[in-house]
């Protein structure tokens, strides 16, 4: 059985499957709320739409996380 790569979280071994599943749920809400996607929407379902576009890179976020590794990593 193929998988359809629209559906697939990023293997990116720089990304985590847990920041992909909050950064596309947020996404999600505010397609929810009224926000239009910036994709075709063929699929009329926020949470897939959502997931496209932080697949395919077009939704912003900030990683507070990596920011204070680099900034405590610096330090030292």
């Amino acid at each position: 059985m193929a998988r359809n790569a629209m559906y697939c979280i990023p293997d990116d071994a720089d990304a985590s499957t847990y920041r992909f599943i909050i950064v596309a749920a947020k996404r999600a809400r505010q397609l929810q709320n009224g926000q239009r996607s910036v994709l075709p929407a063929t699929n009329k379902k926020p949470t897939m739409l959502a997931m496209e576009e932080v697949r395919r890179g077009l939704v912003q976020y900030d990683d507070f996380g990596r920011e204070e590794q680099q900034a405590v990593a610096e330090a030292e």
